[in-house]
């Protein structure tokens, strides 16, 4: 029976591994669609740089900025020889023009509805103000595509615990019906952590079974209407 501090140290491990592999603007540029990946998203400003070198334990593996936004490709980063993460551009927030915002949004449309080795997603949105318009946006592409999602609601840190847990219901009862989850998070002091890490590394060591042509897990269970566009 594998105990708590093996597997700690399992998920330590992998995504301590992460090494810049590349960027890209356009889906000609992506790594070979082969192994397994996870990515992850969220409004501009909901600190998903920050989040990803918190659950790798970098210092300075994703770029972090204080003008939301600034992330306008897909970077890549390895795990090993078969295993990435992907930070996809942030969206929403970001005061960019209008073209380069359909830029992004083609780019990760494409991502997301092509890319086989994709295994989940995990969406941030600022604990402070969750479910905006452009995340039930996102959420309804994922569904809509079978993509695994998890939701971290980061800068919990920032709330007290009622306002917590009152922003974590008001989540999970968007979410209810997808199939999808959602958790407290935060870079500041480690909330969540290693709840998180075991999500992401259950997704990277044990693909789903039943898996459609177009690599999709074929769950039952999650809504399929068709999209808005992200």
């Amino acid at each position: 029976m594998q105990t708590n501090h093996t597997r700690k140290d399992r998920e330590g491990l992998l995504l301590g591994n992460a090494r810049y592999q590349g960027s890209a603007v356009h889906p000609s540029r992506f790594p070979p669609d082969e192994g397994a990946e996870v990515a992850f998203a969220g409004r501009s400003n909901a600190g998903k740089s920050s989040a990803l070198n918190t659950l790798c334990n970098r210092r300075a593996l994703a770029r972090t900025s204080r003008t939301p936004g600034r992330t306008q490709m897909l970077n890549f980063f390895t795990l090993d020889d078969s295993r990435r993460l992907v930070d996809l551009p942030g969206y929403g927030f970001a005061r960019v023009p209008e073209e380069t915002r359909r830029k992004w949004k083609r780019l990760i449309e494409s991502y997301l509805s092509r890319r086989r080795s994709l295994k989940g997603l995990i969406l941030l949105m600022d604990a402070r103000h969750p479910m905006k318009p452009d995340d039930g946006q996102f959420l309804d592409w994922c569904a809509y595509h079978r993509i695994p999602v998890h939701v971290l609601l980061t800068k919990s840190d920032k709330l007290g615990r009622g306002k917590q847990h009152q922003s974590l219901r008001v989540v999970r009862a968007g979410l209810l019906g997808s199939g999808s989850g959602a958790q407290l998070f935060s870079a500041r002091d480690r909330t969540g952590q290693e709840e998180a890490r075991k999500i992401i590394l259950d997704w990277l060591s044990n693909p789903t079974p039943g898996s459609r042509p177009d690599g999709r897990e074929d769950r039952k269970d999650i809504q399929t209407k068709k999209p808005r566009r992200v």
